[in-house]
């Protein structure tokens, strides 16, 4: 068990596995419940996820807005322009 998260092993890698199917938005959303969870652990999960903890404190931010302010905004995945 990791002593900082308390999660199993098992556990982060299936989140880490579901942290890269999710878009731009999601991810930082689900980081940030997962910071709550730990009740502050936005550092942590930043570190576990391999993401800045400024990412983890806007998507806490997000989650505490009543209306969200690009519905259905998604960006699009680059492409690759190499021959």
């Amino acid at each position: 068990m990791n002593t900082q998260t308390g999660y199993r092993p098992d556990i982060e890698l299936k989140m880490k596995r579901l942290l890269v199917t999710l878009s731009e938005k999601d991810r930082r959303r689900y980081a940030a419940i997962e910071a709550l969870k730990l009740g502050g652990g936005t550092e942590v999960i930043a570190k576990l996820f391999g993401m800045d903890a400024k990412t983890v404190r806007r998507g806490l931010m997000e989650l505490e807005l009543a209306d969200e302010p690009a519905p259905g905004r998604v960006r699009k995945k680059a492409v690759d322009a190499s021959p």
